[in-house]
């Protein structure tokens, strides 16, 4: 793990910061799933910067930035791309959609008919999609950083658990502190601090680290305490689904790439921990009782690593 500077994380997590003030937590979960190729979904109101960050990210890595509003009248060609006809020459010929990109904003992902955001799925799992029998391979590194709208909210669709499932992460910004929302203020006095956003990596660094993300160790006892917690969800009475042996990679990974950026070639149960409620609890569903109670499924992830021994 010597070829990428230990420093490539850091770079990308300080260039975000010029931009979203005081959340340095959340934008280094969403540079460890980049690194750990995978999606992340970011559920909050309207107007914390959700789309900054996303076109932040982009330019940081000097990566390719396409954004798709869903609407309800959106259909799955405006995102993946379709054949047009031209009758001059007899011929058809593929046009692209916006998910040819490095980074995908779906933004208001929720407001989009499930047909719709179903279209998303075989990106997200596969870097690829399939058209009349086609398959075209995606651009690499390949990110959808989807925002949703919190589900009480007018004219939103629920995503369907086979699609949040695809999602590595599910995070949550939320209003700055006063102090940071005065920095914001102060900064885009003059203009917005996009304008001044240098790339910081090149596509082929975040390729390599990524590949040594997939080399990091994660030693058996880890492993066994990552599945010990897996298990637990599904056994808990409250839940009506436990997570999936998708979700249990997706901590694995979740946990390597952590691990690289505090600078370790090995994971520890404490990047589980730190990690476990971002990545499994949007993959469960609880039950009737359960979610009129009050219970979310962040307190049951939370209440499973409470009573769930690690190992030394």
């Amino acid at each position: 793990m010597n070829n990428v500077p230990s420093t490539l994380p850091e770079r990308i997590v300080n260039n975000l910061q010029s931009v979203i003030r005081g959340k340095p937590e959340s934008l280094k979960y969403i540079v460890a799933a980049f690194l750990a190729g995978g999606n992340v979904l970011l559920e909050d109101v309207p107007g914390v910067g959700k789309t900054t960050l996303a076109k932040a990210l982009a330019l940081s890595v000097r990566g390719a930035f396409k954004r798709v509003q869903f609407t309800p009248d959106l259909l799955p060609t405006d995102i993946i791309g379709s054949y047009i006809y031209n009758p001059r020459e007899g011929t058809f010929s593929f046009k692209e959609g916006p998910v040819f990109a490095n980074i995908l904003l779906a933004d208001e992902i929720n407001r989009a008919s499930p047909r719709t955001q179903s279209s998303l799925l075989e990106a997200m799992n596969e870097n690829q999609v399939t058209i009349e029998g086609n398959r075209f391979i995606l651009p690499a590194p390949f990110m959808v950083l989807a925002t949703q709208n919190p589900i009480e909210f007018h004219g939103t669709y629920p995503l369907p658990e086979a699609q949040l499932d695809r999602f590595l992460m599910k995070l949550r910004l939320g209003y700055p502190e006063s102090e940071q929302e005065m920095e914001i203020l102060e900064g885009q006095r003059e203009h917005h601090p996009l304008e001044n956003l240098h790339p910081v990596v090149e596509l082929e660094e975040v390729l390599e680290a990524q590949r040594q993300v997939r080399q990091v160790r994660v030693e058996k006892p880890v492993a066994r305490y990552l599945l010990l917690l897996v298990e637990e969800t599904r056994r808990e009475s409250r839940l009506r689904l436990g997570v999936s042996p998708r979700g249990s990679l997706s901590l694995y990974r979740a946990a390597q790439a952590l691990a690289f950026l505090n600078g370790r070639e090995y994971a520890l149960p404490d990047d589980i921990k730190e990690i476990a409620v971002c990545v499994l609890a949007h993959r469960l569903m609880l039950e009737t009782k359960t979610r009129y109670s009050g219970v979310t499924p962040e307190h049951i992830i939370e209440d499973i690593l409470a009573k769930t021994k690690v190992p030394t």
